[in-house]
């Protein structure tokens, strides 16, 4: 499994059981250590084992946002849910050129200080502005908080399907930036390295539409986002098949699929954060974790399918999945419309630990 999926698992959900701003200095402090130790490795297991602990504990950035979710008003909940994560997207987006540009100057090492030391400053700030907050897990022990966090899907029919749609939504993503190295290397385009590290910047646009996102949630839109995203992630690969050979189509296929996969993430976080607050942290974890399985899943197919359909193949896996998407949040309307003519038949109750027999000690 990604040692990043499981520092999602494992570390995530403890900002329901531990004072919330004590972890996540915590965890970009530990990633900080880990990234020095990885500037200094002496041979390559050391850097091996160091780069492992980082991607475990690098995950200080899915604590932050409940943290922010959780000190807004709700409101406000879609905009500053928005606002942190077109940092995280842009931060993501800029990571290669940046570090190629360090690496270039300094030698590869020089990457690895770099980010240790904006680590360190991270997690200074976090300390210096960030309020003490409480986890909500009361008498949960660290076995019985991870037996509450997959029991959340079972209870949790709206965090099943938006996970759903989000693994899906990012194995589409994936497919398509696994597989355009390779359209970009060959003719007709035969793209230098440092070129194709640049097209990444396209992605920009879909970043910066996380606010916008945001701010429709907040006006009650946000079916009407996750609906819209949807289809346009199924239409951006009809352009993008065309991109084959066509440098204009490709643009237009990119930005539209990385506008509507930005939207739907954002669409799918408004409506997570709102189920549970007492277990933000907990939902999150499945969440995300969920994400980045389904964008592994992606990817490992795209290595596959290429080789055999070649980018026909390729854009055909990537349309599947968004149709995926459409068909689940199809799904969740329906089911949704439903239960809103019947009286409820669960006696879980909001805010209630949905397994306190497996949750407690």
């Amino acid at each position: 499994m990604d040692v990043n999926a499981l520092g999602l698992i494992l570390l995530v959900p403890l900002g329901d059981l531990v004072e919330r701003r004590r972890l996540a200095v915590s965890l970009y402090a530990a990633t900080a250590v880990f990234l020095l130790v990885s500037a200094t490795a002496a041979n390559g297991m050391v850097l091996l084992v160091s780069t492992a602990l980082t991607a475990l504990t690098s995950v200080g950035a899915q604590v932050v946002v409940p943290f922010a979710v959780t000190l807004a008003a709700p409101a406000e909940r879609g905009r500053v849910i928005g606002t942190v994560m077109t940092g995280l997207l842009v931060g993501a987006l800029l990571a290669r050129t940046a570090s190629g540009l360090l690496s270039g100057l300094g030698g590869w090492r020089t990457v690895y200080w770099v980010n240790a030391v904006l680590m360190t400053l991270m997690a200074v700030l976090l300390r210096v502005f960030l309020p003490r907050l409480g986890g909500d897990g009361g008498r949960l022990s660290y076995p019985g908080l991870l037996r509450s966090t997959v029991a959340m899907f079972r209870y949790e029919p709206l965090l099943r399907s938006r996970a759903g749609i989000a693994a899906l939504s990012m194995a589409s993503f994936n497919v398509l930036w696994t597989a355009l190295t390779f359209l970009l290397v060959r003719s007709p385009y035969g793209w230098s390295a440092s070129a194709i590290g640049l097209f990444g910047l396209v992605g920009a646009a879909g970043a910066l539409t996380a606010s916008v996102a945001g701010r429709l949630a907040d006006r009650g839109h946000v079916q009407i986002v996750t609906g819209a995203g949807t289809v346009l992630l199924v239409a951006s690969w009809l352009a993008i098949a065309n991109g084959g050979r066509s440098l204009g189509w490709l643009l237009v296929g990119v930005v539209v699929l990385d506008l509507a996969h930005k939207a739907v993430l954002n669409s799918n976080q408004n409506v997570i954060y709102a189920l549970r607050p007492e277990a933000r942290n907990r939902i999150n974890s499945a969440f995300t974790t969920s994400y980045f399985l389904g964008g592994a899943v992606g990817s490992a197919l795209t290595s596959v399918v290429r080789v055999h359909g070649g980018w026909t193949g390729v854009c055909v896996l990537g349309a599947v999945f968004a149709a995926g998407t459409v068909a689940v949040w199809a799904v969740e309307r329906v089911n949704v419309n439903r239960a809103a003519g019947m009286p409820p038949k669960s006696p879980v109750q909001p805010g209630h630990d949905p397994a306190p027999a497996a949750s407690t000690k």
